[in-house]
């Protein structure tokens, strides 16, 4: 939708969102990371609002997704597992912003399932990673046997390293390629007289496992001491990190101090790759003049527990694989820093908000709350948030309840987990059977019974698990079409064509343009000089 601006009419401010797979804010310079190199973060959070109890709401790629898009708990959109349909039928934050007005972009991953591989956004630049089919069902009936070649093994961990390509790095490379593509496009529609709000979403793979790193970013970390996780609790590990460990065969694997060393390495490096992006973004807007007019937003799906207590990669809501980074930039956002422990549900009420739309635009109901009286420095009495598990390597529903600097963590299978994370940030005191907090305790078991039917629950993952997988024999034995994204170009309408001025056509690509006297460029801003 092309809008122009009339003359005094404030433009809303762009939305970009910068997302990482699987980093966790532990790694991060301006989280307090003391060996991580991640300055373009850095310097972000510096000018901007740092969330520092910010959490997934299910800690694996796809369901964390789909509850960052639809601003719902996955088992209100049963997004259960990396294999769950993402249904059409549900809004998500870009259907309100196209809604509003905004014209809206992804590049990159969303992990999006089913035939739908939109889900509002107008352009999809690039395709997705990761197959958008039924193949990574889990089956609950039969816990731990392994989805064959889609989980998580001890492999990733034993071959990083460094490489000068992988599939991971390629892909990174594209989305920032086309991500930034389109929005030198955009600043090319503003030059022209369109003011059309955008919201682009940029999602990177790293510094998701393989741990396996370019050159450049690996002899980053050249003589530098990485720091070694920590080990289990004194007690010993609960239930469902046992399942956990058994699940990626860290039970049966032993690694030695090098390799864990070797993938930390390549993690911060990874880490280090991924703020390369964020900082090749930020200077593109800056380069088209709308950095000032942009809200830039950056985060992940979920983290790493990088051998934290033994464990590795995430589906656990232990808070280097829950928590993830939160910051915003841009205008009307206050510098500081917020403790209020929030989570991605969030994030649709918060860009309908920046978008200048109410709850009255809403298609369903949401389980977020804006987060724009914080952005802004605000207060906000709310210091709770919510996470279900409902993937593999668990019979049973993971539920977590967030509150101040409470967290409780329940399933039928299990014993439940408390930990004051304010006296114990390591979660290794477990206070759910301390006589001391035993009416906190009761308090929470009472609550999480009452917001959560886990039996009820657990039946349905196991009907749609069943569906899912008869439906996924028979698409691999021919029924039925791919659902990965293709996407769509025209090669005989780029650049300079026949039916084409090729003076136009150079015109319009060249940015900033030349002014009406063709003796200087304007700069993104309409002054003459370079970017």
């Amino acid at each position: 939708m092309r809008r122009l601006r009339g003359s005094g009419e404030a433009r809303r401010p762009n939305i970009v969102v910068l997302m990482a797979d699987q980093l966790a804010p532990h790694f991060l310079g301006t989280y307090g990371h003391g060996v991580v190199r991640s300055p373009n973060i850095d310097a972000l959070a510096a000018r901007g609002m740092r969330f520092d109890a910010a959490y997934s709401n299910s800690p694996l790629c796809a369901p964390a997704r789909f509850a960052f898009m639809s601003g719902q708990l996955i088992s209100r959109i049963a997004a259960y597992d990396n294999a769950s349909e993402f249904p059409a039928s549900v809004p998500t934050f870009a259907h309100y912003l196209k809604a509003l007005g905004y014209r809206t972009c992804l590049s990159g991953k969303m992990h999006f399932i089913g035939p739908d591989q939109m889900h509002g956004f107008e352009e999809r630049l690039t395709t997705d990673i990761y197959p958008a089919d039924f193949a990574w069902t889990p089956d609950w009936e039969a816990p731990d046997e392994r989805i064959d070649k889609w989980y998580h093994n001890m492999a990733t961990v034993k071959e990083s390293g460094v490489a000068v390509a992988t599939f991971q790095t390629d892909y990174d490379d594209e989305t920032e390629f086309a991500a930034r593509r389109w929005l030198v496009d955009r600043g090319r529609d503003r030059a022209a007289g369109d003011d059309t709000p955008f919201c682009l979403v940029a999602s990177f793979i790293h510094p998701h496992d393989p741990y396996v790193a370019k050159p450049e970013w690996w002899n980053l970390y050249d003589g530098v001491e990485i720091d070694m996780p920590g080990r289990a609790p004194h007690g010993g590990m609960d239930p469902f990190s046992r399942r956990v460990m058994d699940g990626i065969e860290a039970s049966a694997v032993e690694l030695t101090e090098e390799e864990v060393l070797r993938a930390r390495r390549a993690y911060f490096a990874n880490v280090s790759y991924f703020d390369s992006k964020v900082g090749a973004l930020t200077r593109t807007l800056e380069d088209t003049g709308e950095l000032e007019n942009t809200i830039v937003v950056v985060t992940a799906d979920h983290g790493d527990m990088l051998g934290e207590r033994g464990l590795w990669y995430k589906m656990n809501f232990f808070e280097q694989s829950a928590r993830v980074p939160m910051i915003f930039a841009g205008p009307g956002v206050a510098r500081g820093t917020v403790p209020n422990a929030c989570s991605l549900i969030d994030l649709l009420p918060t860009f309908i908000e920046i978008g200048g739309g109410g709850a009255d635009v809403l298609g369903e109901p949401i389980d977020g709350r804006s987060l724009m009286p914080l952005v802004r420095g605000g207060r906000d009495p709310v210091d709770e948030t919510f996470g279900e598990y409902c993937a593999e390597m668990t019979p049973w529903p993971v539920f977590m309840i967030r509150r101040g600097p409470l967290k409780y963590i329940c399933c039928e299978a299990d014993p439940p987990q408390l930990y004051d994370l304010a006296a114990d940030p390591r979660e290794m005191v477990n206070l759910a059977e301390d006589p001391d907090h035993a009416e906190v305790a009761r308090a929470f078991a009472v609550e999480a019974a009452e917001k959560w039917d886990g039996a009820r629950l657990r039946e349905d993952v196991i009907r749609t698990q069943k569906s899912r997988r008869a439906l996924h024999a028979a698409m691999e034995a021919g029924a039925g079409e791919d659902w990965d994204y293709n996407p769509p170009r025209d090669a005989s309408k780029e650049y300079v064509r026949n039916h084409m001025d090729w003076t136009v056509a150079a015109a319009r690509y060249r940015f900033p343009p030349l002014d009406a006297r063709g003796d200087g460029a304007k700069g993104p801003g309409g002054s003459r000089g370079g970017a």
